[in-house]
């Protein structure tokens, strides 16, 4: 991909909904196109950009609002952004879309708390049930879905790869990538 165009795929969905798998394949496809893809991993950015970090309403919405930050200045600059990030707030997510300005694509990952839970290889889930995870998105804390997503992948009746193509052929569409 000899021109990429700017934009951010801003995925939100419960832990354990498949973001992260979804990204990995994304990431694989869209390098092999010779795209220059970013990725903003929920994790990695608390690990980095917002240690220290708790896991309060206030704290959550720092968050990201920094991973927005970061996704607004690569994505108006031609790079390609996902991010990979819970993001359980419908009035912070449409903060983000107001500063990326057109660019901002929000992809609802799609999963019961059911589903998460079983497929939870962090126990995380069951830390939160025991009361050991306080504010644990879905358990103890609330998650806001989006009402008007531009892609919904519901990963329940979707393998990652269906979800990983379907979103591949919406960019196609819109003429973010180039046709494979």
């Amino acid at each position: 991909m000899a021109e990429d165009k700017g934009f951010c795929l801003w995925f939100t969905g419960l832990s354990g909904s498949g973001k992260t798998t979804i990204t990995n394949l994304l990431v694989r496809e869209l390098r092999s196109r010779g795209s220059k893809l970013e990725v903003l991993d929920g994790d990695i950015v608390r690990e980095n950009l917002s240690k220290g970090l708790g896991f309060s309403k206030e704290d959550r919405d720092t968050n990201i609002r920094r991973i927005a930050f970061v996704a607004n200045l690569l994505s108006r600059n031609g790079v390609p952004v996902i991010t990979a990030a819970i993001s359980p707030y419908r009035e912070i997510r449409d903060e983000a879309r107001q500063m990326m300005d057109g660019r901002f694509i929000e992809t609802y990952i799609k999963a019961s708390v059911e589903i998460c839970e079983e497929r939870d290889v962090k126990g995380l889930y069951a830390k939160a049930r025991a009361g050991e995870i306080k504010e644990f998105t879905g358990v103890s804390d609330p998650y806001e879905p989006p009402k008007e997503p531009e892609i919904v992948c519901e990963t329940e009746r979707e393998s990652p790869e269906q979800s990983a193509r379907k979103i591949l052929v919406f960019l196609e569409e819109h003429e973010l990538i180039p046709a494979a």
